[in-house]
């Protein structure tokens, strides 16, 4: 199945990074099209993609149908059960603003190992002076982008705005995982990183 450049798939190389760090076990949140999972299929021990729409579903088993560390479920994240099962890295693009931010957190850090990490890669909502700044100075480097990747913005999924902005979504982090790194990155999305430490 095609492969494809837009402002979710340009942070895949950070999290093959991670994912490469723990060649384990591998939980992605909202898998879509099954792109990112097949990104990290070689990288990694065994992933499980969920995701509640079914046609998402359907064209994530075609693409990784010949994968066999590869499970493709679908369900939304909040009825999820693994089981036993624990995973070394949870991975959310561009998904997690569709659930509760709070209980998919709370959920995620149950569903690791002890030294698993959370990985999103997210959207926040423009709600200050700071966060319409960096939206505007960020534009030129976007669209630069965008052209010489020759963007493909609409991969036919579901789509929803933000709620949140990143000082909600920061003290939420802050009081679910603390110390969990959360930054602004470009192409109107933030970077949150946070590992689970036994103890």
């Amino acid at each position: 199945m095609a492969d494809y450049w837009n402002h979710n798939t340009a942070y895949h190389p950070w999290l093959a990074g991670i994912a490469e760090e723990h060649h384990g076990t591998v939980l992605d949140v909202g898998c879509g099209d099954g792109l990112l999972a097949q990104r990290l299929a070689p990288l990694s021990q065994s992933i499980v993609g969920i995701d509640s729409d079914p046609d998402a579903v359907r064209r994530a088993r075609e693409r990784l149908s010949g994968r066999r560390n590869v499970t493709i479920v679908e369900q939304p994240f909040d009825a999820y059960d693994p089981g036993a099962v624990r995973f070394d890295l949870i991975t959310f693009v561009a998904t997690i603003h569709h659930m509760d931010l709070r209980a998919a957190l709370t959920k995620a850090r149950q569903l690791l190992t002890p030294s698993g990490e959370i990985a999103v890669v997210g959207l926040s909502a423009n709600k200050t002076a700071l966060d319409w700044i960096w939206a505007g100075l960020s534009l030129p480097a976007v669209r630069v982008a965008s052209r010489l990747h020759r963007e493909t913005p609409d991969v036919g999924l579901v789509m929803t705005d933000p709620h949140e902005s990143l000082a909600e979504i920061r003290a939420v982090a802050d009081d679910v995982i603390p110390a969990a790194t959360v930054r602004r990155a470009l192409y109107y999305r933030y970077l949150l990183r946070w590992r689970r430490t036994v103890g």
